[in-house]
């Protein structure tokens, strides 16, 4: 039976406690924990040891903030850029404007995500983190940042970047994230952390 608007508060209401728990930090810490159980359920120790960073740039449908044009991909809007554990499972998010370079974004996104997961020692990215990104994880981070080299010639799947592409195509199964509806960068990001809750528990169950 199809539900009535009636059935439903009123979206103030409803807005109101979205964002005090964007603001507690809450759907951060529900993912957290559902990943540790995903992982332990996995055969996996709870706390990774090596991520997967990657970006993707999506068109935003209204004047957001922190938007701006890929020049390379012709979009504009924000830029999604993520780390995920090797089995996909989301460790870190961050929402900027899609102009900002990948290699110069991807060093605030690995001091953010390191603070977060200690544990981690070693990352992957593709060709579009040489250069600063690297120097960064080695300089200031004292970790390595592994980059996986396009096959020239032919296409193949890329060692270890595939896992993040893949968890970009489960996010991308959700209407809300087909692309960038939201206003604030920071409700772009706990939309994003929602859906990979509902991903994870499905994955666990």
């Amino acid at each position: 039976m199809a539900a009535d608007a009636d059935d439903f508060p009123p979206w103030q209401t409803v807005y109101d406690h979205f964002s005090r728990w964007n603001k507690r930090g809450v759907w951060e810490k529900c993912l957290d924990r559902l990943t540790i159980f995903c992982r332990q359920k996995a055969g996996r120790c709870a706390v990774p040891s090596y991520g997967i960073i990657d970006a993707q740039s999506v068109k935003t449908q209204y004047a957001s903030e922190e938007r701006g044009i890929d020049g390379g991909k012709k979009i504009k809007g924000h830029k999604r850029h993520v780390v995920v554990d090797i089995l996909g499972n989301l460790l870190h998010v961050k929402v900027h404007a899609a102009n900002m370079s990948d290699t110069k974004s991807a060093c605030i996104v690995l001091e953010s995500v390191i603070d977060k997961c200690p544990s981690l020692k070693a990352f992957s990215g593709d060709a579009g983190y040489r250069g600063t990104a690297v120097d960064f994880a080695a300089s200031r981070l004292g970790l390595s940042l592994h980059i996986s080299e396009k096959i020239e010639g032919k296409w193949a799947v890329l060692p270890k970047r595939w896992v993040a592409e893949r968890t970009f195509s489960w996010l991308g199964n959700f209407r809300r994230l087909s692309k960038d509806f939201e206003i604030l960068t920071g409700t772009a990001v706990n939309m994003m952390r929602i859906a990979m809750m509902k991903i994870t528990l499905a994955k666990c169950v």
